[in-house]
């Protein structure tokens, strides 16, 4: 049978007791509170209540003082806000310095045709382990839905990932979104039991639409990939935000820092980017830099901005002047 605990899938083998379950995470029931089906199970029924299928947990317990400011995917919860791609770096060594700079937890990867003419080359996964970092497998390079469905059936395959990053391209020169074949590839693959994060135009109809379909989060593009021009349209960045209820993430076109604090200050959930670090003149001091600005956006979003004025408003008190 199945349950849900925290959001996430568990198949059980046999009928088990709140307590016996808790015994088989390791926790300890004495430091902990259950939810069963929205109702708290008492810690003297732990032993008498039995788990059924289908039911839902929430097990939770207390943490240090300060407020938790992490944020969920697909029932998955990440502490850093910076997604970061893998490409475009020197080698595989500095791409892990850069990566371990930026603190990002999340890392996009491209699904390429193993070289057999030297089967022995590096892999991104000797120097960026997934052990260490949740692989986000993506569609780079894919142009039509059957091709980005295709690609990530054989990542799920080579890696067992069904969280993954859908994009399909219009064209070469602008890397822009096709829509239609988006929809198209994001209806297949949510069919076949993946959980898509979706790159997609800055336009909330169409986000709206990707989330009712059942994508887990939204990845309108600041700017053209690869460009640097950072977030051109906040306006319907704000309006994506305010309409969906899944995770919001600028991806593409971020080139500095303070584009990627322009974005976590609009309330996006995060920032995906490659470009931005990997060609920086020095990639592991951008990484740093981007971790700072995105930490500080969110901050700044948090804290809520001045109102903007016409006029001047003094600092300090004009009573008691000489």
């Amino acid at each position: 049978m199945q349950v849900t605990v925290n959001g996430e899938a568990r198949d059980l083998a046999a009928p088990v007791s709140v307590a016996g379950f808790l015994a088989q995470l390791g926790l300890d029931g004495r430091k902990v509170a259950v939810e069963r089906n929205l109702e708290i199970v008492p810690k003297s029924a732990y032993d008498a209540t039995q788990l059924g299928d289908g039911d839902r947990l929430e097990i939770v317990h207390f943490i240090g003082g300060g407020k938790d400011d992490s944020w969920q995917v697909a029932g998955r919860g990440f502490q850093s806000r910076l997604l970061v791609g893998t490409g475009k770096y020197k080698d595989f060594e500095e791409t892990a310095k850069a990566i371990k700079a930026s603190g990002a937890e999340i890392v996009t990867v491209a699904v390429r045709r193993v070289n057999l003419s030297d089967p022995s080359q590096p892999m991104l996964v000797d120097y960026v382990s997934p052990k260490d970092y949740t692989y986000l497998p993506n569609t780079a390079g894919c142009f039509n839905a059957d091709d980005a469905v295709r690609t990530l059936r054989l990542a799920r395959e080579a890696g067992g990932w069904d969280l993954v990053k859908l994009e399909v391209l219009g064209d070469q020169k602008t890397l822009y979104p096709n829509m239609p074949e988006t929809i198209k590839a994001a209806e297949a693959l949510i069919k076949d039991g993946f959980k898509v994060m979706v790159y997609c135009s800055d336009d909330p109809i169409q986000a709206k639409r990707l989330e009712e379909m059942g994508c887990v989060a939204i990845m309108p593009l600041g700017s053209l990939i690869g460009s640097g021009l950072g977030i051109q349209n906040p306006v319907n960045i704000r309006l994506i935000k305010e309409s969906v209820a899944v995770p919001v993430l600028v991806d593409a076109g971020v080139g500095t820092a303070s584009d990627a604090a322009i974005a976590m200050e609009l309330g996006c959930d995060g920032v995906l980017m490659n470009t931005a670090i990997a060609n920086a003149r020095d990639p592991i001091l951008m990484a740093r830099a981007m971790k700072a600005a995105v930490e500080a956006g969110r901050l700044s979003y948090l804290a809520g901005r001045m109102p903007k004025k016409l006029y001047a408003d003094p600092s300090s008190p004009l009573a008691g002047l000489i």
